[in-house]
């Protein structure tokens, strides 16, 4: 809610300062007292260097035909008479015309400089309307093909315009305004502060000042009664508890004054005409959408509350054609639909120019039926935003009255006597909320006196009764419900910084820490940063045509995601089922920035579907880490090794692996942690990496988080230091070269039992001297007891083992 500080100190007592401390100082303690403030911008112009100046001299252009080359007097301090260069066709000799200068700024932050035009110097440029972000409508006479002429602008008829000479222009229009402009972050459950009023009347609590509600009294047009020119019906008034219409006779469509222009454009609103502005002032005053009809498009002078017919085609005020729905309430009159209740009005009942009677609609509609109604049509208005959080009658009431004061002040119309109404026999009933100062002040953990706390009750326009402890809320407090909500109120106001801190009665102290798996999620994120890798933050969101960039066949697994209901579009209708579309994408992107090196790593969920589709999916967390740019297959096994180090996982075992249509057959292993398979890594297939853009060179690395984390060891076991020597003994065997090396490490781990220390790889040959199609591989072997010395019979007993076991692949010693 943009709020300009002008407009809503204009309803306390505090003297508005234009300095951008005192617009602080308000933010500051505005965000301590509950209303969060997101955003503190200085208003201005933005226009600097445009003068008035005096067309001294014309002639038209000797290279164009259309071009004329003006002297212009700016006044002695700026230069005197300078050379300007225009194609606009309304200039004439001794014209009064804005000037903007060699580095000025006009509208939109445009810098002009001198330059020269066909040929001749121009020293800045003339200005229109638009180039200073003004429009025509605002100043009778003016006109949008041309530039401003100060003298066809009947606000300066009969002045001195010579005087005006050398003068910003803005100062002399009257259109230098300047203000601050505050962002506030509303709640949802706060819809009084989505105005102007409701939060001048949380700045007036919160500073200890006067709230100055604007005094509403109509001035009404004896003789003429509202109700002889229109009726109102209401069909379904749970929908519908309150509609109040007012008719205008005699309006006049015509610019607002500067004063309403001036707040409406601050608080991000554009000025169209007196009636549109009216009901749009009264919107951002009050926090009450209304609305606006012109009479004589209301057919049967009725207007009908009701639901809309299903498939029914209207035509809103933008001009869109929108399919309607029985669930949704409609404006309609004698034949037809005139608007959609609380979202926008019909094309058919516009405020136009030649409009002379018109009737105000101010109402409270269902907030769940204003919410689906402006989903469906795809229609979030500044209006459906403030009904879907739920309006007060009375304050329609107050709205109705605010706007016929308004169109009496400005002359706009004259009002007809009495309001045409529908009010359900609830709407206006109060509520009592309990109020009890000592379980307030247990609730909060403070001390504060009764009084304090009726005072700023009574602030906040709450009806204390102390005798018996309750309270009622004022009308547009629809959030104050139980004492918790009171206790919130006092606690806010009474300074949250003024309460102390004490420690909780009644209740066992208990130390915090994160779980061991929130430990280990931080041990691998600060394990993969540290081998290098950065991390990303990607969507959970996938388009099903990644599994068709993947090759994977009709009925794979990873097909049977989860799809949203609501998606943001196609490419995000589906939860991923695999961590590897989002890695591919994340590095093609990467590559297509030309970033020669990039190695990313995410921990995120998948999400897999259950049978029973009423449930909600497994959510399955993972590690997955893409790469390109010097990474090969073996420097990102030693990567993921260095981490299992960390974690210090000891059983990890890799196996060559073919499963997956989008990993290179050749380059690809799957991870086992015992019997576990917790992931796979390895190159992407090439054809795979053609269909997301990304290198070919690009390799990846998924595993599931929860087993690597069941299975880490934070604080390892200690060891005593060993009493007795190692033996070292040398092993060297030839096999068929299709055998892998984890088959024959695993064999001979088996096989020397415990008193095999360690088992390393330290040679691998293939030639001439093993033979074609076999290969050497030799390991150095480190024994050791715990109990005594190894001797040579020992050590024999076990390598013998460990050879007949490595007969059964085919392996021979050589």
């Amino acid at each position: 809610m943009k709020a300009p500080l002008k407009w809503l100190l204009a309803y306390t007592d505090i003297k508005y300062e234009d300095t951008d401390d005192f617009a602080a100082n308000i933010a500051s303690l505005m965000t301590l007292s509950g209303s969060k403030v997101e955003t503190v911008d200085k208003l201005e112009s933005g226009i600097k260097r445009v003068v008035v100046g005096k067309c001294v001299e014309i002639a038209r252009h000797q290279n164009s035909d259309h071009m004329f080359v003006c002297q212009m007097d700016v006044g002695e301090k700026l230069g005197g008479v300078i050379q300007i260069v225009t194609g606009a066709q309304n200039v004439a000799l001794g014209n009064h015309i804005p000037v903007a200068l060699d580095d000025s700024v006009i509208a939109g932050g445009r810098i002009i400089k001198s330059g020269k035009l066909r040929g001749e110097v121009s020293v800045g440029m003339m200005c229109s309307f638009e180039e200073l972000g003004l429009s025509k409508d605002s100043f009778e006479g003016g006109i949008d093909d041309g530039v401003i002429v100060l003298e066809d602008l009947k606000m300066f008829a009969g002045s001195d315009f010579d005087a005006f000479i050398g003068k910003d222009i803005m100062e002399v229009l009257g259109v230098c305004y300047s203000d601050h402009v505050i962002d506030f972050e509303i709640t949802s459950n706060r819809a009084d502060c989505f105005s102007i009023t409701g939060l001048a009347r949380e700045a007036a609590v919160t500073m200890g000042a006067k709230f100055i509600m604007p005094d509403i009294k109509v001035k009404e047009e004896a003789g003429t009664k509202a109700a002889d020119s229109v009726e109102v019906f209401v069909a379904d008034d749970k929908l519908c508890p309150a509609y109040f219409a007012r008719s205008v006779k005699n309006v006049k469509i015509a610019p607002s004054p500067k004063w309403m222009r001036e707040r409406l454009e601050a608080a991000g609103v554009r000025s169209i005409n007196n009636i549109v502005d009216i009901t749009n002032y009264v919107m951002l005053e009050l926090g009450q959408p209304m609305h606006a009809f012109d009479k004589r498009t209301i057919r049967g002078n009725k207007i009908i509350v009701r639901r809309a017919g299903e498939g029914e085609i209207f035509r809103t005020l933008d001009g869109t054609d929108r399919t309607l729905n029985a669930n949704m309430l409609v404006i309609s009159d004698a034949e037809g639909s005139i608007g959609i209740a609380g979202v926008m009005g019909g094309e058919n009942s516009e405020i136009r120019p030649d409009t002379t009677e018109i009737v105000f609609e101010s109402a409270t509609f269902d907030a769940v039926t204003v919410r689906r109604g402006a989903k469906s049509v795809g229609l979030r208005t500044e209006s459906s935003s403030r009904f879907e959080k739920g309006l007060d009658p009375k304050l329609a009431f107050h709205a109705i009255n605010r706007a016929a004061q308004l169109v009496e002040e400005l002359g706009a119309g004259q009002v007809e006597k009495g309001i045409v109404s529908f009010v359900r026999k609830d709407a206006f009933e109060e509520r009592n909320v309990p109020f009890d100062p000592e379980k307030i002040n247990a609730f909060l953990g403070t001390d504060i006196p009764e009084k304090k706390m009726e005072e700023i009750l009574t602030d906040l326009e709450c009806k204390v009764d102390t005798e018996n402890k309750t309270l009622v809320p004022p009308y547009f407090r629809h959030d104050l419900i139980c004492m918790a909500d009171v206790a919130e109120e006092v606690a806010r106001f009474y300074g949250y910084n003024n309460i102390e801190s004490t420690l909780l009665k009644n209740c066992e102290m208990t130390l915090g820490s994160r779980t061991k798996h929130q430990r280990i999620r931080d041990v691998v994120r600060t394990g993969m940063s540290g081998n290098g890798f950065r991390e990303m933050l990607t969507y959970s969101f996938e388009s099903p045509s990644v599994y068709d960039k993947l090759m994977l066949g009709a009925d794979d697994p990873h097909r049977n995601f989860v799809k949203i209901s609501n998606p943001l579009g196609e490419d995000y209708s589906a939860m991923r089922t695999s961590m590897a579309p989002t890695v591919l994408r994340t590095l093609a992107f990467n590559h297509a920035q030309r970033n020669k090196k990039a190695w990313l790593f995410e921990i995120a969920y998948v999400y897999i579907k259950n049978a029973n589709e009423e449930e909600l999916p497994e959510h399955r967390e993972q590690l997955a880490c893409g790469c390109y740019g010097e990474m090969d297959f073996f420097k990102l096994k030693g990567i993921l090794e260095t981490l299992f180090e960390e974690l210090k996982i000891r059983d990890i075992e890799y196996k060559a692996s073919s499963e997956l249509p989008f990993m290179h057959p050749g380059r690809t292993a799957d991870i086992f942690a015992g019997n576990i398979k917790i992931g796979y890594f390895g190159q992407i297939h090439p054809l795979a990496a053609d269909n997301f853009e990304a290198p070919r060179d690009s390799y990846i690395a998924v595993i599931d988080l929860k087993p690597l984390s069941d299975m880490a060891v934070e604080i390892p076991k200690g060891k005593e230091l060993p009493k007795f020597p190692a033996v070292t003994r040398d092993l060297a065997v030839v096999l068929a070269k299709d055998v892998p090396q984890g088959d024959v490490i695993k064999i001979i781990r088996q096989r020397g039992g415990k008193l095999l220390e360690s088992c390393e790889l330290f040679d691998c040959y293939e030639g001439i001297q093993v033979g074609s199609g076999r290969k050497s591989l030799a390991y150095s072997l480190c024994f050791r007891s715990p109990e005594g010395t190894l001797t040579d019979d020992d050590i024999d007993r076990q390598m013998k083992k460990i050879l007949n076991g490595l007969v059964g692949i085919g392996a021979e010693l050589r």
